[in-house]
């Protein structure tokens, strides 16, 4: 076989980023939690079940994290992982096309997306884990920005195709040009709402074909033996050592939160906007459209801010930015704005929430850049796939505890509005942490603590 170049392999890299962003796009986010919304009817239920299920999927993330990034370390072939958590993704995202109107089953439906969820969030650990191999620690924030905002136009092409062919309005059984669901898929079973399940896995396979013929993994693909008794012993050995890698602990900590409040925001914001300002699945999408632009946008412009700067000063403020929007969501809904009551038939809570989806866009783009970046420089030498697995151990390990409270707070208040007040201090308790993260990371002190 052929030797791919640098540029290739950083394409392909990129094409990871392109195949998946979807499943956060489309299912999460903009699609079809609004629509599990209509099956449900009751908005603060909906986000209190859609709470409890991505939940149950962080728990499982959680707990295999860091144990799979240590079996990488070890075993190598990362690829061979790739295509497993692959398979995995496509299965659970094709099988939401059975949540029909007339036979929904919200558990199976969960399940499914859960299935897919866990998917994805295995995937990234090992594709993050190549990101030190394309380029040098001054290049990664540029290539990592670029990733994100190619990542956000695959997004936003996916959720274009899906507002203009095939999402129909509820009521109209008309997409957001006028159209009847392409492919003769029936309106009145929201067939063409249905469809993102099998678009978005379909969009995956597709996608990943230029990531599996251009990028390579160097590692040996034959794993010695007792690799999994050895990875779980270097992954216990790591957690235990943090503590005399004062950067590394401090930064696993304060990602854990702030990228959990995020997580939160991307999860619920679709779900909130169809329940407080009873947006449908095609309004909620043009949301969605605008969030993306900006997005793309700043995640390109944060790269190149990142490669200047690094990552530190560009995390805080993106953090200060998403604590701000965190704070003003809840002060937006149909009635008033910002405890200033408004007409029934006022767009203002819509232009409002349409700036603060444009914002949690543009900040949220760049703040994962970076911290994929930061991650890089934070990262235990020889032990890259094993560290990205703690830093998706930190994205996850509350990530059950946000959407449990987030279900728990909307189930006990019987409002959307407080149910989301827990990312205020997840942002807030990030932002302090972050104080004592060296952006250069430790290196040194693991070295000699080793």
């Amino acid at each position: 076989m052929s030797e791919v170049s640098a540029r290739k392999r950083i394409w392909g890299w990129f094409f990871f980023d392109w195949a998946s962003q979807p499943y956060n796009t489309l299912l999460i986010t903009f699609i079809f939690a609004p629509y599990i919304k209509d099956l449900m009817g009751d908005g603060a239920e909906a986000q209190a079940a859609w709470g409890f299920g991505v939940a149950a999927a962080g728990i499982v993330i959680a707990i295999l994290a860091p144990v799979l990034g240590a079996m990488a370390d070890n075993s190598g072939n990362r690829l061979r992982w790739i295509w497993l958590f692959s398979a995995m993704y496509v299965v659970g995202a094709f099988g939401l096309w059975f949540a029909a109107p007339g036979s929904f089953d919200l558990h199976k439906t969960l399940f499914l997306f859960a299935v897919g969820l866990i998917g994805m969030e295995f995937a990234t650990i090992f594709t993050n884990s190549m990101l030190p191999e394309l380029g040098s620690t001054e290049e990664v924030g540029r290539i990592s920005g670029n990733g994100w905002a190619f990542g956000y136009v695959g997004g936003l092409v996916t959720l274009v195709l899906m507002l203009a062919l095939f999402a129909e309005d509820a009521d109209s059984g008309k997409t957001m040009i006028g159209l009847d669901p392409a492919f003769g898929l029936d309106a009145s079973q929201r067939e063409g709402t249905r469809f993102v399940g099998p678009l978005t896995a379909l969009w995956y396979a597709i996608f990943m074909i230029p990531f599996f013929l251009w990028v390579r993994d160097p590692k040996p693909t034959k794993p010695p033996k007792g690799a999994t008794a050895s990875a779980l012993k270097e992954v216990w050995g790591t957690i235990r050592n943090l503590p005399q890698t004062p950067s590394l602990f401090a930064y696993l900590g304060s990602s854990m939160f702030y990228r959990d409040a995020l997580n939160g925001m991307y999860t619920f914001g679709g779900i909130y906007a169809a329940g407080v300002l009873n947006w449908s699945v095609v309004d909620v999408g043009i949301f969605g459209i605008l969030a993306i632009i900006s997005g793309a946008i700043f995640a390109w412009i944060g790269g190149r801010a990142d490669a200047k700067m690094g990552p530190k000063p560009v995390i805080t403020f993106c953090i200060f930015v998403l604590c701000g929007v965190a704070i003003a969501i809840v002060f937006v809904c149909r009635e008033s704005v910002f405890g200033i009551a408004v007409e029934e038939t006022s767009k203002l809570p819509d232009v409002i929430f349409y700036v603060l989806g444009a914002l949690i866009g543009a900040a949220g783009g760049v703040i994962q850049s970076a911290s994929r970046s930061m991650m890089v420089r934070q990262a235990l030498p020889g032990k890259t796939a094993e560290s990205f697995g703690l830093y998706a151990l930190a994205g996850k390990a509350t990530s059950f505890i946000a959407p449990f409270m987030i279900g728990v707070v909307t189930l006990m208040s019987g409002s959307q509005q407080i149910g989301v007040t827990p990312l205020i201090a997840l942002f807030l308790l990030g932002l302090i942490l972050l104080r004592w993260v060296n952006p250069k990371g430790d290196s040194d002190t693991w070295a000699t603590a080793s």
